[in-house]
């Protein structure tokens, strides 16, 4: 995977932001809009390793609603209830996600991403 690629969300100023460091870089990432074409299972599972994150949960966003409201922070939850439960609420994903030549960076803060340039 030597493709530079960012999980973007263009409504997040920290996305934006990565997109935009990138960009002065010199670099122009192919965009996945990730609200509108999420990541596959494999995929997720994927950057999550590549993350090096040793739970799921480490990529999302547990200040928004439906994390509540599923109550996804139940330490009873499975790794695979929790990658579904972000394919279905993509939104549940932490953003921005930048993959470049098998590993991947999240852009918070954006200069986190320079690691993998």
């Amino acid at each position: 995977m030597s493709e530079l690629i960012i999980y973007h969300n263009n409504r997040c100023s920290k996305s934006r932001q990565t997109l935009q460091l990138l960009e002065q870089h010199n670099k122009k990432p192919t965009i996945v809009e990730y609200l509108k074409n999420p990541p596959s299972f494999a995929e997720l599972q994927k950057i999550i390793l590549m993350l090096g994150f040793t739970s799921a949960r480490q990529l999302m966003r547990s200040g928004e609603e439906i994390y509540k409201s599923a109550q996804l922070a139940s330490p009873e939850l499975s790794e695979t209830q929790l990658i579904e439960a972000m394919l279905t609420h993509p939104n549940l994903i932490e953003r921005p996600i930048v993959i470049y030549q098998g590993k991947a960076a999240l852009g918070r803060p954006p200069e986190n991403v320079l690691s993998l340039l």
